[in-house]
């Protein structure tokens, strides 16, 4: 346990909250659309079971990422900043990807990236590195 693990942290700001839930909700998705892959891998008729199994572990996996930045920033541990930042940013490249598609999964990209946006916001937010105890370079 670091030293800044152990100090006293102010009252959780509503921002920071809002950041683990973004994270959170970020992270079930990865496990609930992993576990759905992992699924009809074994059950379906997917053209590859073994790529639908392999890519259902990947995603669940992934989804652990999220999750424990989620539990961090609640905790107020500065160190979940980094993995909450990093998945935010990766949320974009789907997002971008399913933005240039076509037909239903163009509002699907606008919802992801406006989760991933919001994150990010919430995240740089002075209160919130405050209350990580992340201070500015003097």
């Amino acid at each position: 346990m670091s030293s800044d693990d152990r100090t006293p942290r102010p009252a959780r700001p509503s921002r920071l909250s809002a950041a683990a839930a973004v994270c959170a909700a970020e992270g079930l998705a990865l496990v609930v659309g992993g576990v759905y892959m992992l699924v009809m891998g074994l059950l379906g008729r997917p053209d590859s079971p073994s790529q639908a199994e392999m890519g259902g572990l990947t995603l669940m996996a992934l989804g652990v990422i999220p999750l424990a930045a989620a539990r961090g920033l609640l905790r107020q541990r500065s160190w979940s900043r980094g993995p909450a930042i990093i998945t935010q940013l990766i949320a974009l490249i789907p997002a971008w990807t399913l933005l240039r598609a076509s037909g239903a999964l163009i509002p699907l990209g606008v919802v992801l990236a406006a989760v991933a946006v919001t994150g990010l916001v919430l995240l740089v937010n002075p209160t919130t590195a405050e209350a990580l105890g992340i201070r500015p370079r003097a």
